[in-house]
Order: structure tokens, then sequence, then C-alpha cells
């Protein structure tokens, strides 16, 4: 009985311990557990990413390991792919890029959603062709930014993001409601002039001008306002999050 309880609890332990070497579901799209990127490389990775992500919805992410242990490349890359929930709900259109730098291996591996665009044989072309020569140079930034680069441009239009954009209003009058008020106070005073003579503060091109630029500043500053609700500008707050999209397997890798 005591064996059974003590072999029990060591596979317990190797399934938790073999569990671990996925990292956790991160909040942002390029991931570097190794410190193998500078943070400017990742933060440069990070906005082209969350551009393209905001203005296609499709995701790419990114995962910089030291090993995968015990795991085929693949399967480790296309496992934490679905863990993450790389892509759009209903679209299915992530890519999971994992680069093991320990055991000098690139995975690619893409959601059923863009195999059309992206079949194993382009990801493979993509590895081969763009990635592991500045690999090989130990440059992995420029190889993680032509491969990404060449991604975009084989997926680029295949989606569109859909969902409206969200506006955050961070506090203060916009400027505006301000020089809209003040033209209808201006247009007040001016009507109510008429009779005495002497109550015209603004001209009639007056008007009309500062109600266009009053116009136009009101709008601008509600567009400019927003961070990332699905298709908004990737300035204004980053990654949004994986929305749980599928992956089918297959993908390609390689080893330099």
């Amino acid at each position: 009985m005591k064996r059974s309880i003590a072999a029990l609890f060591l596979i317990t332990l190797a399934s938790l311990s073999f569990a671990q070497e996925f990292p956790a579901k991160p909040g942002k799209l390029v991931n570097d557990y190794t410190n193998t990127l500078s943070s400017s490389q990742v933060q440069q990775l990070e906005q082209k990413l969350v551009a393209f992500n905001d203005s296609t919805s499709t995701q790419i992410a990114i995962a910089i390991v030291k090993t995968v242990g015990d795991y085929d490349i693949n399967e480790y890359t296309l496992e934490l792919g679905r863990k993450w929930g790389v892509g759009q709900a209903g679209k299915n259109n992530g890519i999971m890029i994992v680069v093991a730098v320990g055991d000098r291996k690139i995975s690619i591996q893409t959601g059923y959603g863009l195999e059309g665009v992206l079949p194993d044989v382009y990801s493979k072309r993509i590895i081969e062709n763009d990635i592991k020569p500045y690999f090989k140079a130990g440059d992995y930034y420029q190889g993680l930014e032509a491969g990404t680069n060449a991604i975009i441009k084989y997926t680029k239009g295949e989606y569109k993001e859909e969902r409206p954009k969200k506006s955050k209003n961070k506090g203060g009058f916009p400027v505006g409601a301000i020089i809209v008020i003040i033209v209808i106070i201006a247009i007040i005073v001016r009507r109510g002039g008429r009779g005495g003579g002497g109550g015209q503060v603004i001209g009639g091109r007056g008007v009309s001008d500062a109600l266009f630029w009053g116009m136009l500043l009101g709008s601008s500053g509600r567009s400019s306002g927003g961070g990332w609700g699905g298709g908004g500008s990737s300035s204004g707050g980053g990654f949004g999050g994986f929305g749980g999209g599928s992956f089918g397997g297959g993908g390609s890798s390689g080893s330099w």
C-alpha cells in the first residue's frame, strides 16, 4: 500500500513538473523568458504585432524559451498556442511561434483560419529563408523581425478587424466642446446686438470658421483617446488579450 502511494505521488509530481513547462497565458504578444532580446527589441516587435492585430484581428504570438524538454518542438508550439488561445474565437486566425534557444529549434504553428494563406510549406520557407540566416549569426531580433514581416505579407488582407473601437475619456473637458460653446454664446450676443448696433462680437465668417474648427477638434478629441478595443490605434493601450483560437497541428519547424 505504501509503495502504491509513493508511486502515485511520484507520478503526480512528474506530471505537474511536465505541465509547468508551459508558461502561463500572458498579456502581450512577444514573450521572452530567456532575456535573449533587449527590452527595446521586445517593445518594437510588440508594437508591430499589436498594430497588425488591431487592423486585421490576426494574432502572431512569440515565446522564446530555453528548452522544450522532452517535447517535439512542433507539439510544444501547438499545445502552447492552444493553452494561450492565440487567435480570435470564430476566426481561429492565430499564429504561434516558439524559439527554443537552448535546443536551437524554432516552430511556427498556424490556426485553422489561416491554413489557406499560410500553409506548412510557406512556414517552412519563412524559417529557412528569413529566420535561420539571422539565427545562425546570433541575431535573434532580426530573425524574428524578418520572419514576422514575411508572415504579415502572406496573411495581410485575409481578415479585417470588425469589432467597434472603444474610446477612453481620461477626464477633462474637450477642447472642441469649449470652442462650440464659445461660438454659441457669440452667435447669441451677435443676434442680440443687431438692434443696438454695438453687440456684434464676431463676424459671420468668424462664426463659421470657429464652428468648423470646434467640430474638427471635437471629433479628433473623441478619436484619439482610445486604447486597444479591437481595432484602434496601437498607440492607445497595447495588446487586448487572446481570443481563444484553435490550431489544427502540422506546422513547420527547423534548427540552426
